[in-house]
């Protein structure tokens, strides 16, 4: 009986086609992967520079409890959870020192703060890799059996879904500068791989299954709060539905609804001792997260996710159809439930965006690698074809507003990118260079091989997509990281307010703010040290503030000399004024 299940099911493929990929390849992948844009770069505005900010703050506490409840300064970051300021800040702490033997202290900073992407990323790599093996040597997901045998043993079947799966995560246009970010989301991403590894683990394991479910709810809400973690606690249960062959092992949940209690309760029992304030701002904050779904949101979603989850989302789509007698199915049930409970939650989030997107990154490719084996050759070679012309026609876009930006032809491209980036001083960075150059290298060996080799494995598509993305991203990361640097970073707008604080500033004389967004607060925390006092008596105001409201007198204060103005060359949007008062506005 289990024969004719087996026999029946939509994966056509023979043992050519599960030939094992070299994990050299493999490594060599993820290392360019995550190191391309990491280092050697500023912290940019919004999510990135502001977990920065609160690691800082952790690390010079003292005793406002920055360790346990995320600050920036003086001011309540009551947003998300501590473990991205923990183990950032840690790092630094251990770290930095290293670093500052050749960069400053700053830097050795921002350096050491990075550290802690390897490790999500090394967690979101590996686990969708065993999550995805473990499943794809079961019985039910393997291919129809040929009639003169040359069907793949499950071993091999298994290592080839799962080098696919990873291969379409690193392929994944949404999350890639996400994944090179310090803030929550790498941390959320890797935790919801984990919890997805566990779930398949506890089919043959459940104890240490259950164990490592756990952690990964606990460590998904310490990094995210409800945003994090309801998401993969919503997936844990529709695992365990009745037609599931989970539902056998559905009294070890026990065990990691104990564990991830236990994580949870361990720092928000302190947290509401030490810090009221911020555990009710907290809760504000979640509440306001929440809300029933709302027709703009719902359009932003239609428009955003499916060039977020590029090239995922039409293979998992496909997987659900072409294994739908199979949904009970352990390799279709698991990550379609870790999908569903991402996407539930994110129809009731306010204003989903890509901390929210992210979350389906990992099910859809694990349903992306399951829909392989059931695509026919033509659609299979279509498909390797469009990654090609794809991601060439992007490199090749990439290199040309290079030349242009330093050459000035074709000049219509130089001209609307020097609107982008005025002020910009253009060189060549001759060892950026050099990288740009093998990667384009790499890519067209790589294409070559797949043009001139035939090779039969059915990876080959994935490793077209991943390649294409790396090289992308590759290039951006050598050859504009200096402009990207000078179109997010605030670094030179802060050096600016601290050089004129330091001339317009008196003894006893505290700073306030006025309309300054969390970022801004952040990245001056970070690269000056600048900390802003919320009494209402002080006599310097910064204000953030448009140039547009500015020009038509609309602004606070938009008739009163500024003793100092200052905004990041081509921002059209926002500048920012330091004024001084005789009260409060």
């Amino acid at each position: 009986m289990l024969q004719d299940h087996v026999r029946s099911t939509p994966a056509r493929l023979t043992a050519p086609a599960a030939v094992k990929l070299s994990r050299l390849f493999l490594l060599v992948v993820g290392l360019v992967y995550i190191l391309a844009g990491l280092f050697y770069r500023d912290p940019w505005k919004t999510d990135d520079v502001t977990s920065l900010a609160t690691m800082l703050t952790a690390l010079s506490d003292t005793g406002t409890h920055a360790w346990l409840l995320p600050q920036i300064g003086s001011l309540a970051h009551a947003q998300d959870g501590p473990l991205v300021t923990w183990v950032g800040g840690f790092s630094i702490w251990a770290f930095a020192p290293l670093f500052e033997w050749f960069s400053g202290p700053l830097d050795a900073a921002i350096i050491a703060s990075r550290l802690p992407n390897l490790l999500w990323f090394g967690i979101l790599t590996s686990s969708i890799w065993y999550g995805t093996y473990l499943l794809g040597r079961r019985a039910e997901a393997q291919p129809m059996a040929l009639p003169f045998g040359g069907e793949p043993h499950p071993r091999d079947y298994g290592r080839m879904l799962a080098d696919a799966a990873l291969l379409l995560i690193v392929a994944t246009v949404g999350i890639v500068w996400r994944m090179h970010e310090t803030s929550e989301v790498p941390a959320v991403i890797a935790c919801q791989a984990l919890a997805f590894y566990a779930v398949a683990r506890m089919l043959d394991h459940p104890l240490s299954g259950a164990v490592t479910l756990g952690v990964a709810l606990g460590a998904a809400f310490l990094a995210r709060g409800w945003l994090g973690g309801l998401p993969l606690m919503l997936a844990a249960g529709c695992a365990f539905l009745p037609r599931s062959p989970l539902r056998a092992e559905s009294k070890w949940l026990a065990i990691s609804a104990l564990i991830c209690a236990v994580l949870i309760l361990l720092w928000w029992i302190p947290a509401r001792e030490f810090g009221p304030y911020w555990t009710r701002s907290w809760w504000y904050w979640t509440s306001q997260s929440f809300g029933w779904p709302h027709p703009k949101a719902l359009l932003s979603i239609a428009r955003d996710l499916p060039w977020f989850l590029w090239p995922t989302w039409p293979l998992a789509l496909l997987a659900l159809w072409r294994w739908r007698g199979w949904l009970a199915a352990p390799h279709i049930l698991i990550p379609a439930s870790f999908a569903g409970g991402a996407l539930l939650v994110m129809l009731f989030v306010a204003d989903p965006f890509e901390p929210e997107y992210s979350v389906l990154a990992v099910p859809c490719a694990a349903l992306g690698a399951f829909a392989l084996p059931t695509l026919r050759r033509g659609i299979v070679n279509t498909l390797d074809w469009f990654a090609i012309m794809c991601f060439s026609l992007t490199a090749a876009t990439v290199w040309l507003g290079w030349v242009a930006v330093q050459t000035g032809w074709p000049a219509q491209i130089a001209r609307n990118i020097d609107r982008q980036t005025s002020g910009l001083d253009a060189h060549v960075a001759w060892p950026a260079l050099a990288l740009a150059v093998l990667g384009t290298a790499a890519w067209i060996l790589l294409v070559r091989w797949r043009v001139r080799s035939h090779p039969a494995g059915l990876w080959r598509g994935t490793v077209l997509s991943a390649g294409g993305l790396i090289t992308t991203w590759l290039l951006l990361a050598t050859l504009w990281m200096p402009a990207l640097d000078y179109v997010r970073s605030y670094r030179e707008v802060s050096h600016s307010l601290a050089a004129a604080l330091a001339i317009h500033q008196q003894p006893g004389d505290c700073v306030r703010t006025l309309h300054l967004g969390t970022g801004q607060r952040a990245s001056f925390l970070v690269f000056d040290g600048i900390e802003f006092s919320f009494d209402e008596r002080c006599p310097l105001v910064l204000q953030q503030v448009a140039p547009e409201s500015l020009r038509n007198g609309e602004a606070p204060y938009a008739q009163r000399a500024a003793l100092w103005e200052g905004r990041r060359g081509p921002d059209r949007n926002e500048m920012f004024r330091l004024l001084r008062l005789k009260q409060a506005p």
